[in-house]
């Protein structure tokens, strides 16, 4: 589904979430040398977790 990925392409969503990890880790005393670092690990599993939405669809065990 397009709408559901559509924030992997976009760059302004992306930039959007990028902020937003930011803020979060420095709200909470991350060290900013690793700031980068980190708010690169969240993109790339976010995007990981969302391909894998994308493959397996929305089955859960019930």
């Amino acid at each position: 589904n397009s709408t559901t990925i559509d924030w992997t392409i976009k760059e302004s969503v992306q930039a959007t979430l990028r902020r937003n990890v930011r803020r979060i880790l420095r709200k909470f005393g991350y060290p900013p040398d690793l700031q980068e670092k980190a708010v690169e690990t969240v993109i790339t599993q976010a995007k990981m977790l969302a391909e894998d939405l994308v493959k397996n669809g929305d089955n859960k065990e019930e």
